[in-house]
């Protein structure tokens, strides 16, 4: 079985240039020893990890200077990690999650590639309540709720990583589950608002039609 075939590319933002490896495109798939099929992650599903999205770029943007300052900050599902780099870059506390086995893999190259702080990783699944990262004040993630049955196991796996007083922000492309998932947070005493945000897009690409967001919960603890 042929090894994937990568590409190469640099997005820049205001301040940073990020340097990022990915997959070349859709149809790479490569699990020589059935590792991501013994996950639950299909051949079809297999490459959607390492292509650079529409919302990972919203949700980088959004970051470039989002206020890190004191903040211990998690990347949910992070692929190829553009917002875990960029937050590197900017020398924030950040920490990274995905389910897929090669997703740490790449992070780590593109933290190689832009001569960053190594980035903890954890590849874990929404379901485990022992994964012993610990507690957030922001939580941040891109194009998750795929299916509904997305919407409880994220809103829990949030819920058990967030601090009192947490924020979190999630880039949706408009697949459809993010008003039930908003109903499951504000049940979680979380805040809630929305936005449209802009996109420079690339020569052929689809205007982005999605959504940011926006989560906050007050901690109480504090006067």
């Amino acid at each position: 079985m042929a090894l994937p075939r990568v590409r190469y590319q640099t997005i820049e933002f205001d301040e940073f240039d990020i340097h990022l490896r990915s997959l070349k495109d859709k149809q790479q798939f490569h699990d020589p020893f059935g590792e991501a099929e013994r996950l639950g992650i299909s051949s079809a599903q297999w490459s959607l990890f390492g292509v650079l999205w529409q919302s990972s770029r919203v949700l980088a943007e959004k970051m470039q200077d989002f206020n890190i300052e004191g903040k211990r900050i998690l990347e949910i599902g992070c692929g190829l990690g553009l917002s875990s780099l960029l937050l590197n870059a900017r020398h924030a506390d950040i920490t990274a999650t995905d389910y897929h086995p090669e997703a740490g893999k790449f992070l780590a190259e593109n933290v190689r590639l832009n001569q960053g702080d190594v980035i903890p990783f954890l590849r874990t699944d929404w379901k485990d309540e022992h994964s012993g990262i610990g507690h957030f004040d922001l939580i941040i993630g891109s194009d998750l709720l795929y299916e509904s049955n997305h919407i409880e196991l994220l809103s829990q796996f949030i819920e058990r990583h967030a601090n009192p007083g947490a924020e979190v922000i999630l880039v949706d492309p408009g697949r459809g589950n993010h008003a039930k998932f908003s109903k499951e947070m504000v049940k979680m005493d979380f805040d809630h608002n929305q936005y449209k945000p802009e996109l420079e897009i690339e020569e052929g690409e689809a205007p982005f039609k999605g959504v940011v967001l926006c989560y906050k919960r007050e901690d109480e603890s504090v006067d």
